[in-house]
């Protein structure tokens, strides 16, 4: 039976079903149907001012954020799709504070939605730093479709894997 780490959580069913895609090899065509837009976003000053856009709207009380980039050195298989460095440094008589939000480098190539659904997670660790029922309700109010976004992107780094050369990483 193929593994398949990534959606290891999810309910026995919901893997019958992805197995039953990847057999027939129809996941990436049931991707492309379900997510066909790509983005625009491809630089760090893209990403910056995309996440500074959805923090202005959501998050307008949130600690302000000093850098935004994508880098290349997180990827899944180390269990990171992004992440949040909160630094501070004391310098002279001050306490100064910066927030990095870090995006993996493959969304540079990932559906609109995905990108959108990385991005709300790390930006919901500006307000709650712990993956607890008050974080997935900030996600949920920020993205709606939050869950059921994050169930495909996961989806969808199995196919990608898959066709990248075999099974998904354990």
């Amino acid at each position: 039976m193929l593994p398949l780490p990534y959606l290891a959580a999810y309910p026995p069913q919901l893997l019958a079903q992805v197995r039953g895609l990847i057999e027939r090899g129809e996941l990436g065509a049931w991707l492309a149907r379900r997510h066909p837009e790509g983005h625009a976003v491809q630089s760090d000053r893209a990403l910056y001012a995309y996440v500074a856009e959805l923090r202005q709207r959501h998050l307008r009380n949130s600690a302000p954020l000093s850098k935004v980039m994508y880098d290349a050195s997180l990827h899944p298989v180390h269990g990171a799709l992004g992440t949040n460095a909160f630094v501070s440094r004391v310098q002279g008589s001050r306490l100064k504070r910066s927030n990095e939000l870090r995006i993996a480098a493959l969304f540079r190539q990932a559906p609109a939605a995905f990108l959108r659904m990385i991005v709300v997670h790390e930006l919901a660790h500006l307000k709650v730093k712990a993956h607890d029922k008050a974080f997935y309700q900030l996600c949920c109010h920020m993205e709606p479709d939050y869950h059921q976004l994050e169930f495909d992107a996961r989806v969808w780094l199995t196919w990608r894997e898959l066709e990248a050369g075999g099974a998904p990483a354990r």
